[in-house]
């Protein structure tokens, strides 16, 4: 008679011969290795922990940025830099069909040495939108800032973050009074640097403003929705801006060889990619927004949430090239970056790492005295001194008269 055996047993039986089986295969891609003693056993039981993946430290020092400056694979700086920029542009995706702009006027105000217009122009053959325009008392042509306003996560405004609203309800003026009072010294910046005698022109990003209707919940909804369409939330934008470039450069009263860009935190991202894209931009000043990619991949910061990032993040092209790497598509021409020493957003190591990037691109160009960067005290903001340190840089960089 055969001893009885107890369930745990029997179990244990089975559990050695399956061990027993395993190691006899030979598993695909594995061939004639010998397999362990004691096989690894674990497995991953958490896949993902502050929304990123738990292998993003490897993936992040996978990035090598082949297509880069310094990457050591290109000798001809111009043609490195056209190549590239037609890989940036590849990776927009779709660009919305143009349109003649047929702009008209709306509205009317007249200003303390400006006057403030409200126009609507076909930004392409899909959106007819508003925007302000300010146009200096006196004699053009006069030099130009296209003004790219920031995220925020406050969508009910966007234009109005940079220019003092007109012929608004009262609750969208004291929205922008708030807003410039919080982020821009409680100035309105396209308002000040009219009075200087630029024409500037505001037009509102897809979600925001007149343009509204995801807001903040919504954006993760809408970029998905516009990969359906074969497109990107930050390609539309980029095209966009480019298109107001376009638009803000045919204006009669503009020298269409002195424009700006300028922008503040998502206005700067806005600022030096429009430079990266477009020669028709003379000098970008760009607030708090620059960073190295894999420095920003860090539990917590806003570029790991999804929802706002996905305004900054062009399918396919993050592998290719760095955020500075494409910045310096502009070079050799005029940048400014301003970033707070405690920016919790930029923190200043990240944004340090991008700089050291542009500066070599810049200096190996014989350029260097045409790229700023400068850290200035406080946070994520564009107050204290920044805005006049920038106004001189630009009537310098734009010979302003």
């Amino acid at each position: 008679m055969q001893p009885r055996t107890s369930g745990c047993t029997r179990i244990h039986m089975m559990r050695l011969q399956l061990t027993l089986i395993l190691c006899a295969l030979v598993l695909p891609g594995v061939g004639n290795a010998q397999v362990a003693a004691f096989p690894d056993t674990s497995f991953q039981r958490v896949g993902v922990t502050h929304f990123l993946p738990v292998f993003h430290g490897q993936a992040g020092r996978s990035l090598t940025f082949p297509c880069s400056w310094l990457s050591g694979s290109h000798s001809d700086f111009a043609a490195w830099r056209s190549a590239t920029r037609q890989i940036v542009f590849d990776h927009l995706l779709a660009e919305p069909p143009r349109a003649p702009f047929d702009p008209f006027i709306i509205g009317e105000e007249e200003r303390d040495g400006y006057t403030a217009r409200k126009v609507v122009f076909n930004l392409n053959a899909w959106n007819r939108v508003l925007a302000y325009v300010l146009t200096p008392k006196g004699k053009g042509p006069f030099p130009a800032v296209l003004l790219l306003h920031d995220h925020g996560a406050r969508f009910d405004i966007g234009k109005e973050k940079m220019v003092r609203p007109f012929q608004v309800e009262p609750a969208k003026l004291q929205a922008a009074q708030e807003w410039v009072k919080g982020n821009y010294g409680g100035r309105f910046v396209g308002d000040e640097l009219a009075r200087c005698g630029y024409l500037c022109l505001a037009v509102d990003a897809l979600n925001w403003g007149d343009r509204g209707g995801a807001g903040k919940e919504g954006q993760q909804a809408l970029a998905a929705n516009l990969f359906n369409l074969g497109m990107s939330l930050a390609g539309v934008v980029a095209w966009e801006d480019l298109s107001a470039l376009s638009f803000l450069a045919s204006l009669p009263d503009v020298d269409a060889t002195r424009i700006a860009a300028m922008g503040y935190s998502f206005g700067s991202f806005r600022s030096w990619q429009l430079a990266a894209l477009s020669e028709q931009v003379r000098a970008a000043v760009c607030i708090c927004w620059m960073a190295g990619r894999r420095e920003l991949m860090t539990p917590g910061n806003n570029l790991t949430k999804g929802q706002s990032a996905f305004t900054t993040l062009h399918p396919g092209l993050t592998g290719l090239l760095d955020f500075p790497d494409v910045a310096s598509l502009a070079c050799p021409r005029a940048l400014l970056f301003f970033n707070g020493e405690d920016d919790h957003l930029f923190p200043q190591p990240a944004a340090q790492a991008a700089f050291n990037k542009m500066q070599q691109i810049w200096k190996a160009q014989a350029a260097e005295k045409k790229l700023v960067t400068r850290f200035w005290p406080g946070g994520h903001q564009f107050s204290m001194e920044m805005p006049e340190a920038a106004f001189d840089w630009l009537d310098e960089q734009l010979e302003r008269r």
